[in-house]
């Protein structure tokens, strides 16, 4: 009998309310993985309760206690690394390694939050004044809440509920209904914990649970990652309750390749940035601009790896590249190819139409590498979020980063060089939150904060980091003198 999910509220394990469930499928097997409850605004309302109840106490638990809990935290993912890995595999698609990766930058985010006591602190300024101190001291708001992506299901909550938690703040987790399972097993390691009831909560669902989420009076900020439509909602919704919010939105990422790069490393690296995790992350290489010389060297060296890279299963060790999430998904990424072809670009890779041995019904899109790519097509416009890269040519340097900077997208860009010259003057110029120079993958660490600018990001604090330490707290004033 396939398991029905349930959520965690006040320390239990609790049905939703919910007379609907969302299927959870492995999207290369096809395998019924769970039926995920489509939670309503009661059960989140629950959870919200739950999460105000246990602020009060938390908020008063010395913060090095807090930080504690998330050695102890950090210990048991650890203790379930693999299992862990295997359960984003089966339900997201990702390769074995790929898995391991988020699950590794997932358990880093733990570390980062145990550091909180550390940089929290507040600052003081004596004899502001005649005998009057001034103070700016830290503190918690109360519940805050994430709404968080199917492409890092493991990961992406870890970047906000712990050092939320930590700086003595409490938590709903709303997980994609697409991958739920991952944070399912999450809250089994934080129930071992022993948190004091109440201070993390999850709660399963689709748009009713969000819309909950972001409307419930008593959530004082929200975190969300997903697509740009969804983020502006988000963040219009959130502004006009009130809310604190940060919401990663879409991305269109360039990666700029310049005469002077040594080619087979740069290959290399897009390939990694291009077709790892199926395309499916917002950090994902989606169109090359090859500049001068560097343009047929480049465009061969990348049909002839990319059409090496061995699709299967996850699970499989040899696998390279896994599934996109969803039958719908290939259905939308094939489309979008199609409409490249028709608009003029060429198929030098065709990946639509593959077949893996053992796994014909599953969600398969094989590598693809369209050519002859102009700006004004729509895929080099639009998010394909699948395993689609785009060549694009330019004569020089200065058109690339016109080339690039004419993208409404800012999320992240990249350059390949052997020049100083090139690498500062495209950090300097590109408007893109995360710069990657002769790195594919420009993927802050968690002590750093995940940028975004343009229509991929919408707030003013980004996710992890320092600003992370901004957004769930807050700096109250105190001006005192003692007669």
């Amino acid at each position: 009998m396939v398991e029905r999910l349930k959520n965690f509220i006040g320390g239990q394990w609790v049905e939703s309310s919910a007379a609907s469930t969302i299927p959870v499928h492995n999207p290369a097997t096809c395998e019924l993985l769970a039926e995920c409850p489509d939670s309503t605004r009661a059960d989140v309302d629950a959870a919200v309760r739950a999460a105000s109840a246990a602020y009060d106490d938390w908020r008063r638990t010395p913060v090095l206690s807090r930080a504690q809990y998330m050695y102890r935290f950090k210990a048991l993912l650890e203790d379930r690394f693999e299992d862990l890995a295997n359960t984003v595999v089966r339900e997201n698609g990702k390769t074995k390694d790929e898995a391991r990766g988020e699950v590794r930058r997932g358990i880093e985010s733990v570390d980062f939050a145990a550091s909180v006591p550390t940089i929290m602190r507040g600052y003081k300024v004596e004899d502001i004044s005649s005998g009057i101190d001034e103070t700016a001291e830290r503190q918690p708001l109360g519940v805050f809440a994430a709404i968080t992506p199917f492409n890092f299901p493991m990961m992406v909550p870890l970047w906000f509920l712990p050092t939320a938690i930590t700086c003595g703040n409490t938590y709903v987790v709303k997980p994609s209904p697409q991958t739920p399972l991952s944070m399912q097993l999450v809250y089994e390691l934080l129930e071992e914990l022993d948190l004091p009831e109440g201070v993390v909560n999850l709660v399963h669902g689709g748009r009713e649970a969000s819309m909950a989420v972001m409307e419930h009076p008593d959530v004082v900020g929200v975190s969300f990652v997903g697509s740009t439509p969804v983020a502006k909602i988000v963040y219009e919704t959130c502004a006009k309750h009130g809310k604190r919010v940060q919401a990663q939105g879409g991305a269109k990422n360039y990666i700029a390749v310049m005469p002077d790069a040594n080619i087979e490393a740069s290959v290399a690296n897009i390939m990694g940035s291009a077709f790892g995790c199926a395309g499916q992350r917002c950090l994902a290489g989606s169109v090359v601009v090859a500049v001068g010389d560097a343009y047929e060297p480049l465009r061969n060296e990348l049909v002839k790896r990319a059409g090496m890279l061995r699709v299967g299963y996850g699970l499989n060790e040899s696998t390279q590249m896994g599934t996109v999430i969803s039958a719908a998904a290939k259905e939308r990424i094939n489309s979008l190819i199609e409409q490249g072809v028709t608009e003029g670009a060429q198929p030098v890779l065709d990946g639509r139409g593959i077949r893996v041995d053992g796994f014909e019904d599953g969600s398969f899109v094989g590598p693809t590498i369209l050519d002859g790519v102009e700006p004004d097509m729509t895929v080099a416009k639009e998010e394909i979020f699948g395993p689609v890269l785009s060549i694009m040519h330019a004569p020089d340097f200065d058109s690339a980063v016109d080339m690039i900077n004419q993208s409404r997208y800012g999320n992240a860009a990249s350059i390949f060089t052997s020049s100083g010259k090139y690498a500062r003057e495209f950090k300097y110029r590109v408007r893109a939150g995360n710069i990657g120079i002769n790195v594919g993958v420009a993927a802050a660490t968690a002590s750093f904060p995940f940028g975004g600018q343009k229509e991929s990001f919408f707030g003013d604090l980004h996710g992890q980091g320092p600003d992370s330490i901004e957004f769930f707290t807050d700096r109250k004033i105190l001006i005192e003198r003692w007669l």
